[in-house]
């Protein structure tokens, strides 16, 4: 297993869900031409469909219930700093396989075909039903950032 905290990233900073989906495109390309290099411990479709569930589930509902409240205290004062400057590599969530959800070996053409179905999906302004577990409502600004961010994250162990 690789120290996803000290792997090579490429260093990300998405201003749209069109800069992520341009970069989808060029990982895809990429695969296909034989040249992806992947520097963590998932493969190109693992990490676009984790990226692309996370994604979903403002709409769908998430698959775990609010973290205890000292620790939803703690991620409110985080929160703005997970907006601005991007999320820790190789946190886990306490108690659940693999330390996070949405971790299916998927195919690169699966995980991407997952995450511009999402991509689509954000950027056609439907509405979230449902708040964050760790940080409760957010407005669609505050989503897009948190979700940017996360692209960032897990789209920087992928080297086009």
């Amino acid at each position: 297993m690789i120290d996803t905290k000290t792997a090579d990233r490429r260093k990300l900073t998405y201003t749209s869900l069109d800069d992520v989906l341009a970069d989808v495109e060029k990982i895809v390309a990429a695969d296909k031409a034989g040249k992806l290099r992947c520097t963590g411990n998932w493969t190109a479709g693992q990490a676009m469909g984790h990226v692309a569930a996370w994604m979903n589930y403002p709409y769908d509902g998430f698959p775990i219930g609010k973290p205890p409240f000292f620790i939803r205290w703690i991620l409110k004062f985080l929160k703005g700093k997970y907006l601005r400057e991007g999320m820790s590599a190789g946190v886990r969530i306490p108690k659940v396989d693999n330390g996070t959800f949405a971790t299916d070996k998927l195919s690169t053409d699966e995980g991407a075909a997952r995450l511009r179905k999402s991509l689509a999906r954000m950027k056609g302004k439907e509405v979230a039903k449902f708040d964050s577990p760790a940080f409760g409502k957010m407005s669609d600004q505050e989503r897009l950032a948190l979700n940017l961010r996360h692209a960032e994250l897990h789209l920087s162990f992928l080297h086009p």
